[in-house]
């Protein structure tokens, strides 16, 4: 038996040794390969909870430069923005018992960019509506002031100022709003006016004289029942004033349905102008929900203000000297029409007279055929009679001024002096009112 060769032991020990340092070396990689992972996917969740909190803090820093933008646009976005400082000094002055005076100046210094800023933020509201549907909408946020005055009127049942803030809007919109639009664009464009579209001024002085027809009849239904039955004749009055403002209602959604649906081609012309000027103003930081919210805000501080002007404004005429009546027709609506009136004169300078028309009539449209019936149906609800006697004076004031607005638009042809003309009507009015201050009272001139 042959011995065996050292050759071949050598040979097989040399392959166990081999094999296990391969062996040794495998392992030693995993090993290194599984804790070069654990240390990369440790890394990787680092990574992750920084960047999560590099997200968080970057939301939370480009939510307070939205919020910066927001507030420099709302508040800052407007020439009338010394104004707001009135806001904070009508709460000062009537938690502090300054007097009534005070109070009442301040409110109705902060109301006027409220109202602007209302109107503002309702264009981008209507945005999404449409132009003819956003500029009704636009109308209405506009005409909120004067509907807020008036429920607060209603409920401390001081139906005088109520009615007088009423008919003073409709006679700012139709005088001074129209007709200061017209004097400023006609000079601007004197000989380049453009024609404009008479088929819209028709439409809403159409139902303005219904407005004005619904406010006579009360006026003389009084004078024919003069039997010696005053109440029996304030009764019917009363009765002819309520079924009057459904009658008015009925006519302004008759109109809505006429403009927005039957016969909508006859405002395309508007609603071509009013879209290409809502483009300009793209880059606003202002979205729908946004401008809601805000919307909702000025509303809350514009009711807060209200109130305080409605407690007190005979106050504060007695201390100013001013004539109720004249603050009630003249001074509330110029305050709570300075959007309408502001963006009125800006589009006749632009020559675009068909926007402005849409504005000024649209808004008195509103409050004479949709505001004063509301309040008469929330007062017929509650129980507080209210009608649609004006008085002689105010109802002759407003028969007057609807003629005078529909003979200017007569034909398709404005200038200045149209503009002129009804401006100065308006200051007529505003001085026949200022100086009858002693009319509500007569007894005490007898004394």
């Amino acid at each position: 038996m042959a011995p065996p060769q050292s050759g071949d032991g050598g040979a097989a020990a040399g392959d166990l040794l081999e094999t296990g340092l391969l062996a040794a070396a495998a392992a030693g990689a995993f090993k290194e390969e599984a804790g070069r992972a654990t240390s990369t996917s440790g890394r990787v969740a680092d990574d992750e909870r920084v960047a999560g909190a590099t997200t968080a803090s970057s939301r939370v820093r480009r939510g307070a430069r939205l919020a910066a933008a927001q507030l420099q646009e709302v508040f800052l976005g407007t020439r009338l923005f010394p104004l707001f400082s009135a806001v904070p000094l009508a709460v000062a002055a009537q938690l502090l018992r300054l007097g009534r005076a005070w109070v009442f100046v301040f409110s109705l210094i902060g109301m006027a960019p409220l109202a602007e800023r209302v109107s503002f933020l309702s264009e981008h509201i209507a945005d999404t509506a449409g132009p003819t549907a956003g500029g009704i909408l636009n109308a209405t946020c506009g005409n909120v002031p004067e509907l807020i005055i008036a429920l607060f009127a209603l409920h401390k049942e001081k139906m005088e100022i109520l009615k007088w803030s009423l008919l003073g809007s409709i006679l700012s919109n139709l005088l001074l709003v129209l007709g200061s639009s017209l004097l400023c664009g006609g000079l601007a464009n004197t000989g380049k006016e453009r024609p404009l579209d008479r088929r819209q001024a028709d439409v809403s002085i159409g139902l303005l004289m219904l407005g004005v027809l619904c406010h006579i009849l009360p006026l003389l239904s009084k004078y024919t029942n003069c039997t010696g039955d005053s109440i029996s004749s304030s009764g019917s009055v009363l009765e002819l004033s309520r079924l009057s403002a459904i009658v008015m209602l009925t006519a302004y959604f008759g109109g809505l349905i006429f403009q927005l649906k039957t016969h909508r081609q006859i405002f395309e012309r508007e609603d071509n102008s009013e879209s290409t000027n809502n483009d300009d103003d793209g880059s606003s930081v202002i979205g729908f929900a946004s401008a809601v919210i805000w919307l909702i805000g000025m509303t809350v501080v514009i009711a807060v203000l209200s109130n305080y002007i409605v407690t007190t404004i005979e106050e504060a005429s007695e201390s100013l000297g001013i004539p109720l009546r004249f603050i009630s027709i003249i001074l509330l609506p110029i305050v709570g029409n300075a959007a309408e009136h502001a963006g009125a004169i800006i589009f006749a300078f632009k020559n675009k007279i068909d926007i402005t028309l849409g504005i000024a009539l649209g808004s008195a449209t509103q409050i004479s055929l949709l505001v004063v019936p509301i309040i008469l149906i929330v007062s017929w609800v509650n129980g507080i009679p209210m009608d649609l006697d004006l008085n002689l004076l105010e109802t002759g004031s407003l028969v007057m001024t609807v003629f005078t607005t529909a003979f200017m638009l007569q034909d398709d042809k404005w200038h200045y002096l149209k503009g002129f003309n009804l401006t100065l009507c308006y200051l007529v009015i505003a001085v026949c009112f200022f100086t009858i201050k002693a009319l509500p009272t007569p007894k005490k001139v007898h004394a």
